[in-house]
């Protein structure tokens, strides 16, 4: 579904061995091949992603972008919008100049292990958060100079693998879940006019899937110069999976279809991802990466 940026809401509200779908991901095809999973060690957790993005049934062109590296521990969901293809632009601008600002910074982090460092969290979410800054100015500055792409912006999600912990950077509406066998758990919040309203108990849940504003996102990277960016720490189990997606997949989803899907693993459960999107209707283009921590 294409979305809606709703401006007077931002101030309501107080992601050597990678895979890419930065041009790959917009082809018309019904069902791509997922890239190539790597097994990279990471003391003593391994870290594995694998991604998949399909242009679903009713949609011209994919506006969707995703990036991962096994070896950095990053991983990017980005949904753009605005006609004109300036949705496209946006998305893979966007996870381009995140890809770029964290492989220069990674280098000053510290792994996060128990007991935390302070120090080292704020490091990490600073390094997530700037990162998303850049991509928003980068965005809003293409659109100053190019008036047919005026307003595009594009939602993003990553992560970021960091020893023992994972720092979770998020804009928009697309999500990242966590899977620990049975368990499921999301751990981004959507920034959207219907989850604000849910939050503030204005609407019920049976209205919010009636409402004429489901697409109106409340924060976008690019559709302004400055964006609020949501981040997060959460220590690394065994087992765990995650999932990134796009509005596309997870709109789609019940809750109790997630963790049979991502337990099958790799390959099997991003094409399954996609094909049960479509086949519940594929409107929207759908993304997903899962991360296996093991």
């Amino acid at each position: 579904m294409s979305k809606q940026p709703a401006h007077p809401f931002d101030s309501l509200e107080s992601s050597e061995s990678s895979g890419r779908s930065l041009s790959e991901a917009r082809e018309p095809r019904a069902m791509p091949e997922p890239l190539e999973r790597t097994h990279v060690s990471n003391g003593p957790l391994t870290r594995v992603g694998t991604g998949l993005s399909d242009i679903g049934r009713k949609r011209q062109t994919n506006e969707d972008a995703f990036f991962f590296d096994d070896r950095l521990g990053l991983y990017i969901v980005g949904d753009g919008m605005g006609g004109h293809a300036a949705g496209e632009v946006a998305s893979q601008e966007a996870v381009e100049t995140v890809y770029g600002m964290v492989k220069r910074g990674i280098g000053d982090l510290h792994e996060l292990a128990e007991p935390l460092v302070e120090e080292d969290v704020r490091a990490a979410s600073r390094l997530m958060e700037s990162a998303i800054q850049a991509a928003t100015y980068m965005v809003f500055s293409m659109a100053e100079m190019d008036r047919g792409k005026t307003g595009m912006g594009t939602t993003l999600s990553a992560l970021l693998v960091l020893g023992e912990f994972a720092v979770t950077a998020q804009v928009g509406d697309s999500r990242i879940y966590r899977v620990n066998f049975d368990a499921v758990e999301q751990l981004t919040e959507d920034h959207t006019l219907i989850a604000w309203q849910l939050k503030q108990g204005l609407i019920t849940p049976q209205e919010a899937r009636k409402s004429p504003h489901r697409n109106v996102i409340t924060r976008a990277v690019g559709n302004r110069d400055y964006v609020q960016v949501d981040t997060g720490v959460v220590k690394l189990r065994r087992a765990d999976k995650f999932l990134l997606c796009s509005d596309g997949l997870h709109g789609y989803l019940r809750e109790s279809d997630i963790a049979p899907i991502a337990n099958l693993g790799g390959q099997a459960a991003v094409s399954k991802f996609v094909t049960l999107a479509n086949d519940r209707g594929g409107k929207d283009n759908i993304t997903a990466i899962l991360v296996e921590i093991d």
